[in-house]
């Protein structure tokens, strides 16, 4: 499939899969929902770009954790599960049975949501159990649908795992939620592209390490990296949805 690109295309995807790698390294999550959006204009087709990008986030967050796993919240990480993974599965048979205009409108808005937010310098804030448990359930909801559902999840995160295991610990939670989603795809004779995600892992790797080093600046200016990208994503969240009204 990958091939079957003009070479104008290859290129743009390959920014784009810097782009993601770059993004999940620095922040930490939301690859997927800052990439996903800009691959849609390029082949509108959800369940063709996940399961790379799955691939992916295996992969990188894989590399990463490989030597930080005595630094992970595994408690809380076990607690939260009950709420996340049963609603990520739903999300999936949600992916594969909803009309695909239907899911390219579901990611826009979701994703013009968080753009909103971040362009107005506004947090997701979680102040108790019951908002908790119900961002979770979302976000896991969401994260199983298109894999933009980080944000959700991450607001409650950041109120009850220390700061300095945050990071690996959501690297630990999307690699189980990816694994679970790519286990399902296979189960259910989803094509799961592992040739051009294997093609595109160099390139998103440039971005990865960008990210890595460029980590401690982003989350120094969290605020003005985030209301720069959220205005970005307003616009291309917006002609993607005009573009389905066409």
């Amino acid at each position: 499939m990958l091939l079957d690109f003009s070479l104008q295309q290859m290129v743009l995807i390959g920014l784009i899969f810097v782009w993601t790698g770059f993004v999940r390294s620095g922040l930490g999550f939301g690859g997927a929902a800052l990439g996903l959006p800009l691959m849609l204009f390029i082949y509108d087709q959800p369940v063709y770009w996940l399961p790379v990008i799955g691939a992916h986030l295996l992969f990188f967050s894989g590399l990463t954790l490989r030597t930080r796993l005595g630094n992970v919240d595994w408690d809380y990480l076990l607690r939260t599960s009950v709420y996340i993974i049963p609603t990520a599965l739903v999300g999936v048979f949600g992916l594969l049975t909803l009309p695909n205009t239907w899911l390219i409108i579901f990611i826009y808005s979701v994703t013009l949501f968080y753009a909103v937010i971040w362009m107005l310098n506004l947090d997701i804030r979680s102040n108790n159990d019951w908002l908790d448990k119900f961002l979770l359930a979302i976000g896991g909801y969401v994260a199983g649908t298109s894999l933009t559902g980080a944000p959700l999840m991450v607001a409650v995160y950041m109120r009850h795992v220390d700061p300095a295991m945050l990071r690996n610990t959501l690297f630990v939670l999307w690699f189980t939620l990816v694994t679970l989603k790519m286990s399902a795809f296979a189960a259910l004779g989803v094509d799961l592209n592992l040739i051009d995600a294997l093609i595109l892992i160099p390139i998103a790797a440039i971005g990865h390490v960008l990210g890595l080093r460029a980590h401690e600046l982003i989350l120094r200016n969290d605020a003005l990296f985030k209301r720069m990208i959220g205005g970005v994503l307003v616009i291309i969240s917006l002609l993607g949805l005009f573009q389905l009204t066409r």
